[in-house]
């Protein structure tokens, strides 16, 4: 464990958090009572043991941490910040349609239903209902259309993020060209980059965001991988939710979708798949070769009925030494029920107590979070020399009455209601559960006249399973 050794100098910093519960996430994942955390701009400078900090450090502003524990922030791996956050409560589709109908005939339309105000909006939105639920940063499933618009959006809330534009290059409509989608595809990569790739630093950068599935031709995924490489990002993709994806590369390429990818070496450790439920052992074993990380999004997989249960290879993935991280892909945005469905799915798929316990779904929404968004040494834990991502879980609240196993309350019984205070990059966006950037009131009065205009401009009815009087 990293302890500031004790000296006669007084380093000022700019915040202490003194006499907390600190789950560091370090590599001996050391759990420190009545512990400090030293921040210096935007990072870590010292953790450790109270008595030992306050020899050594004083700050400009001291936070009272004795009712908290301490976790880093949390990483929302996968999420759809436009297009959902304004329409959750819209039910999708129809009695008998089919996945393809219902994204066609409901989803796509009110996708593209968003102005820029309204994505800028949602993205807001989505920012603050992440910060509120502990995370601090997130892997976007892909803007819709205002890419600009979002990224002003979240710089406003101050989250962590990486973005990027909804890219498909192979139309759904047969009558465009491929090779005018696949040139507008890469040509959209390209300018996101260029105008929000910079530095891994940045809190905000843009990346190669492919719709996957079979939208995606090899053209796009080649100028994906090479622009991801040449620039130090990442790429995500959706794959295999349903039996679908594995069919139709097989039809077309001969292979499973994983064995094509390989081939076309488009795959590593810059590379996130999600959903990835329809895998055999063969493409478990590429994914572990080639260090590429895996996504899996419990509630999106529930609730659109892909048979994670019965098909999922997830617990083989972990042995593997797959990177697992999670999403919550839209709603509900909580990512700690995100970890609670991952624990208990595949314990009663495999009638095995014994998997994914706290401490290992802990790890997914934290160490390898950070590690899938190429910051394993910047986040993910609280230690000297990482940014300050740090949330603050209030054990004042009935849900952490009384306290023994942290680690089991926080994954098991807590949630995001929880969560009084939040810092990324040392800057508190959060405090006593409420936003330190933005008027909350005024966004959500703002969400509910945009979300109305939404649905209405798609030309979709909203339809209720009992009568409203």
């Amino acid at each position: 464990m990293h302890v500031s050794t004790p000296s006669t100098d007084i380093t000022l910093v700019d915040t202490m958090i003194v006499g907390a519960t600190i789950i560091t996430m370090n590599s001996d994942r050391h759990v420190i009572r009545d512990g400090s955390i030293a921040i210096q701009g935007e990072s870590i400078v010292a953790v450790g043991k109270r008595s030992d900090l306050d020899e050594a450090y004083e700050a400009k502003t001291i936070v009272d941490g004795r009712r908290f524990v301490v976790t880093p922030g949390f990483t929302d791996a996968h999420i759809h910040i436009t297009g959902d956050p304004l329409t959750r409560g819209v039910r999708r589709g129809a009695p008998g349609m089919d996945f393809s109908e219902t994204l066609m005939q409901w989803v796509i339309p009110l996708f593209k239903a968003h102005t820029p105000q309204d994505e800028y909006v949602s993205a807001q939105v989505a920012g603050l209902r992440m910060l509120h639920g502990g995370v601090t940063s997130f892997i976007e499933a892909g803007t819709v259309q205002h890419l600009d618009e979002v990224v002003h959006g979240l710089q406003n809330v101050g989250i962590r993020s990486r973005v990027g534009a909804w890219v498909e290059g192979r139309s759904f409509n047969p009558s465009p060209s491929d090779s005018a989608a696949i040139d507008k595809a890469i040509e959209t990569l390209e300018k996101e980059i260029n105008c929000y790739g910079k530095s891994p630093d940045a809190r905000i950068v843009a990346w190669p965001l492919l719709i996957g599935h079979s939208v995606n031709p090899d053209e796009v995924w080649l100028a994906a991988k090479r622009l991801a490489d040449d620039n130090d990002v990442g790429i995500s993709a959706h794959m295999s939710p349903y039996a679908s994806d594995p069919a139709w590369f097989l039809e077309n390429t001969g292979k499973r979708p994983i064995e094509h990818l390989a081939d076309l070496g488009v795959l590593g450790e810059n590379v996130s798949l999600t959903h990835v439920v329809y895998l055999n052992q063969s493409e478990v074993d590429i994914l572990a070769e080639t260090g590429t990380n895996v996504i899996f999004c419990p509630y999106a997989a529930l609730i659109g009925a892909f048979g994670v249960a019965s098909n999922g290879l997830f617990p083989e993935m972990a042995r593997a030494g797959i990177n697992i991280m999670l999403g919550t892909d839209g709603v509900p945005v909580d990512i700690m029920n995100s970890a609670r469905l991952m624990s208990g799915i595949f314990k009663d798929a495999r009638i095995d107590e014994a998997l994914f316990p706290a401490t290992e779904t802990l790890e997914m929404i934290t160490v390898n979070g950070a590690k899938g968004m190429g910051l394993g040494q910047r986040i993910g834990a609280i230690e000297a020399g990482r940014k300050a991502d740090i949330v603050c879980h209030d054990t004042d609240r009935p849900q952490w009455f009384p306290e023994f196993d942290l680690i089991e309350q926080l994954l098991e019984t807590a949630s995001g209601d929880g969560v009084h205070s939040v810092w990324v990059d040392g800057e508190r966006v959060i405090e006593n559960y409420r936003s330190t950037k933005i008027d909350e009131e005024a966004l959500r009065a703002e969400s509910r006249e945009t979300g109305k205009a939404v649905v209405d401009r798609a030309g979709l009815t909203v339809h209720h399973p009992w009568p409203v009087l």
